[in-house]
């Protein structure tokens, strides 16, 4: 807690400059402030502010502190282009640049920012937006223990942070917890449509789907046993669940080969729009 605290007197010495506040931008700034960042020390560039982020008492689309001890890219990588040539003269000095933004290299920043730019590359979901999400972070070679440490801090807001050990590792991450909540929003989907099937009112086969989903992960997440000893823990011998997980487990027709498929998909095209 100790440590927290230190981070966040930091930026809030230095300054938080926030380039962009859509969804994912205005969870992690709910998340500073909550955790005693002082509104005065944040910027935020926004071309469409909120009603949310104009009440925050922010500084909003203002003149920007010359050297802030962070900057944190959130933009949508198609305003990418627009958004940085506000923020370069800040680069090759002592600023952070953190980016959020999916898609965008390291290299893609430096180009931009100046090469002795520390620089970290963050990967949230989306359960940000509820502080459950997970992020994952790679920095380039002028990012420092404390500079990563400073932004798993300010990630933290929005729920865990995992370091990453090359920037190639992140198509694969983009595959499974970037990609990976639409993968269970149509899991959710397909179950109450099986329940749907076998007699259950649409709006009762949703409730139980969704409370099935979100009960079970934060099952896994609690528990100490694996998810594999969870599964077989609910598993009775020539039971209800045995038989469905008969049709669920089939190695050839089954969830195992339809996910590594699902997951491969995800990462390729990761790589594809990584290349242009």
């Amino acid at each position: 807690m100790r440590e927290g605290f230190m981070v966040m007197q930091s930026v809030a010495e230095g300054g938080l400059v926030l380039l962009g506040c859509g969804k994912m931008g205005s969870a992690m700034l709910e998340g500073w402030l909550a955790n005693g960042l002082p509104p005065t020390s944040v910027w935020v560039i926004d071309p469409r502010p909120s009603d949310w982020l104009k009440s925050t008492g922010v500084t909003i689309n203002g003149a920007l502190p010359k050297a802030p001890a962070i900057v944190l890219i959130a933009v949508k990588p198609q305003m990418m282009g627009d958004a940085l040539p506000e923020i370069a003269a800040m680069g090759n000095g002592e600023t952070l640049f953190v980016s959020v933004a999916a898609g965008t290299s390291i290299a893609a920043f430096e180009a931009a920012m100046g090469a002795q730019s520390p620089i970290i590359r963050a990967m949230p979901n989306t359960p940000a937006a509820v502080g459950r999400g997970i992020t994952a972070i790679i920095g380039n070679s002028h990012a420092s223990a404390a500079h990563l440490d400073m932004a798993e801090e300010l990630l933290r807001a929005v729920g865990q942070v995992v370091r990453l050990e090359s920037e190639s590792q992140m198509d694969a991450v983009t595959g499974v917890s970037g990609s990976g909540p639409a993968y269970v929003f149509h899991m959710i989907e397909c179950l109450a449509q099986a329940g749907e099937a076998q007699g259950l009112a649409p709006e009762l086969a949703m409730q139980l789907a969704k409370a099935t989903v979100a009960g079970a992960g934060a099952l896994a997440e609690a528990a100490e046993e694996t998810p594999a000893q969870l599964r077989v823990n609910v598993t009775s011998p020539n039971g209800t669940t045995q038989a469905g997980l008969e049709q669920l487990m089939d190695e050839t027709t089954g969830l195992p080969p339809l996910m590594a498929r699902t997951v491969a998909a995800a990462t390729d095209r990761s790589k594809e729009l990584a290349r242009g």
